[in-house]
């Protein structure tokens, strides 16, 4: 059951990490007429290291960890005292936590069915 599981739980985080990726890149223009998301709006994408640092990946047997790695992740995500948040994680995993469900739910289902 938890093979099952896990496999639910990984597809799940990789839902997240697309969603939070897709964000980024959602109506932005990088390089020379780059500009900055509005406040409360995820961050708009430039470079590609914020979207490229996204990892989603496997902790243990039923358990992902979806996480940012780039170093601004957090005053982005969050906002710091010179500038508001523009989050990108947590919109994610809420967009996603119905379908999150819905996924471990089916695996639970499919496993007791035998």
């Amino acid at each position: 059951m938890k093979r099952e599981v896990g496999k639910a739980v990984v597809a799940a985080a990789d839902l997240i990490k697309v969603d939070a990726q897709v964000s980024i890149s959602e109506g932005s223009v990088s390089g020379r007429n780059h500009t900055p998301s509005a406040p409360g709006s995820a961050p708009n994408y430039d470079t590609g290291h914020l979207s490229d640092n996204i990892t989603a990946r496997r902790t243990g047997l039923d358990t992902a960890e979806v996480s940012s790695n780039a170093q601004y992740s957090a005053p982005l995500e969050f906002g710091t005292s010179k500038m508001a948040a523009r989050p990108f994680m947590q919109p994610a995993a809420e967009k996603n936590r119905k379908k999150a469900t819905a996924l471990v739910v089916e695996a639970v289902k499919r496993v007791t069915k035998g």
